[in-house]
């Protein structure tokens, strides 16, 4: 409905920022509307290479803090950036496919949300082009989600509402 319901707020240090960019470790707290914490999203250093299968990019959804209900976890690929979205038991639930180039330059970068056989596509999550201006001189960017309304929120939504905060 183009409504805004979370507010974002990253917490990381001035070297992560700095010299580790888009691989960065954080803890990122969601709020609602009224200011209540809601999420919390930590992601640890980690890599986003092919040449580093073993180390990939992985983070952990809390809601409400302190009780984790899901994980994204990047899997291998030498060309797409894949990840799992996985529920409070570790389980598989979904998967995200990326294309092939991430950098958005001048457009829309979309990323699909798909079941695990990859059958069905059920939504999508979208970093928006903000302009070249906003995007050469600023470190923000706007990202947006279409999932179905009837998703099951305590296997699927909110571990798929942090899965943006992934490296593009």
């Amino acid at each position: 409905m183009g409504q805004r319901l979370y507010y974002a707020v990253e917490e990381n240090g001035f070297f992560d920022r700095n010299f580790c960019a888009p691989l960065r470790s954080f803890t990122i707290r969601i709020t609602d509307n009224t200011g209540q914490e809601v999420i919390t999203v930590k992601r640890p250093l980690r890599c986003s290479s092919c040449w580093f299968p073993c180390y990939l990019q992985q983070l952990e959804v809390q809601s409400p803090p302190g009780t984790t209900i899901g994980y994204v976890v990047q899997k291998w690929d030498p060309l797409l950036p894949i990840f799992t979205i996985r529920n409070g038991n570790d389980e598989d639930v979904l998967k995200i496919t990326g294309p092939y180039m991430t950098c958005g330059c001048f457009g829309d970068v979309d990323f699909e949300v798909k079941s695990l056989n990859d059958m069905s596509t059920i939504g999508k999550i979208s970093k928006y082009w903000s302009g070249f201006v906003n995007n050469i001189f600023t470190n923000t960017a706007n990202f947006g989600i279409q999932i179905p309304v009837d998703l099951d929120v305590k296997s699927n939504m909110f571990p798929l509402l942090s899965s943006p905060l992934i490296t593009l």
